[in-house]
């Protein structure tokens, strides 16, 4: 599913992003919420509306990102007719992103003193951004891109030409994945990418290729053919308050608690991301299983503390 590009327009203050944004969340719970229901959720955050202006959002939802917003009477509520072609975290996801620039352009109309009060992360992370909107086209227009990219290890500066089935970011960066011929699929990070050109040529997508899956079971962009398996970290107290605040990994579960410690349960495909996870934890988490996972952090642990000699 991809949204339409005139979004942009549409999207033009604040609290409309913010009102499509609970409306969207209300109803793709899939509970049948009222007029009611929805219009006190709304009253929650400030919106005060009538049943016309929801009828009218919902129009404007259906139009600018084809969700269809049906009303069922049986259920007395509202639903999401086609909710299984919609990826309706990543909609919302993105509104809340357009939600934050509107609050920062709206607050830049006040004076440029408003940048006093924003601390961004770095500087780096916009490195390779002009590359989004000519890989958004390509990969609607299934054109072939041609690029130069850098290897971090190497510094070796190699010429690609990429068949790109998604954009996906990853902490606050980008990357751009896609099938290099008919056996390789790479990701490349927009940052390391330049001189990038679309090629006239366009190209078939690949039927047995479904890009999102690629990602499905792993955490970050290290995907690889094994298999899905259970994986359990225990944690402290306190250190399960930021995994329920910012889960690893959508199947992230709590099952169990009790003597200050919480155990997390997980089902994906191990990889570097999730190693550097666990090793950012420091001592405040330990993995129970699988045991080939524990034993790779342990052997890690050991060769770190060889950095500091004796």
């Amino acid at each position: 599913m991809t949204f339409k590009i005139h979004i942009f327009t549409i999207m033009s203050t604040h609290g409309t992003i913010k009102r499509f944004t609970l409306i969207i969340q209300k109803v793709s719970t899939g509970v049948f919420p009222s007029f009611e229901d929805i219009k006190e959720g709304l009253e929650e955050h400030g919106f005060n509306i009538s049943q016309r202006t929801l009828q009218r959002d919902i129009e404007q939802i259906r139009n600018e990102f084809g969700i269809e917003i049906l009303y069922k009477r049986a259920k007395n509520g509202y639903t999401i007719s086609n909710q299984e072609d919609i990826p309706t975290e990543t909609l919302v996801r993105f509104l809340e992103i357009l939600g934050t620039a509107e609050s920062l352009s709206e607050g830049l109309k006040d004076g440029k003193d408003l940048l006093n009060f924003i601390s961004f992360e770095d500087q780096g992370n916009l490195k390779g951004v002009e590359n989004l909107r000519p890989i958004i086209l390509s990969i609607k227009n299934k054109r072939k891109i041609e690029f130069y990219h850098t290897n971090f290890e190497s510094g070796k500066r190699t010429l690609y030409i990429l068949q790109p089935y998604l954009l996906r970011e990853y902490q606050s960066r980008w990357y751009v994945f896609g099938a290099i011929d008919s056996k390789t699929n790479r990701t490349f990070g927009l940052d390391r990418i330049d001189s990038l050109k679309l090629k006239g040529e366009k190209f078939k997508p690949n039927p047995n290729i479904n890009a999102k899956e690629f990602f499905e079971d792993i955490i970050g962009l290290n995907y690889s053919d094994s298999q899905t398996e259970e994986v359990l970290i225990e944690t402290d107290l306190l250190q399960s308050k930021y995994l329920n605040a910012l889960p690893l990994h959508h199947s992230q579960k709590p099952i169990k608690e009790e003597n200050n410690k919480v155990v997390f349960q997980y089902f994906l495909k191990p990889n570097f991301e999730l190693i550097q996870k666990v090793l950012t934890m420091c001592d405040r988490a330990k993995v129970l299983k699988p045991k080939w996972l524990a034993d790779d952090i342990k052997s890690i642990l050991k060769e770190s503390l060889k950095n500091y000699g004796k």
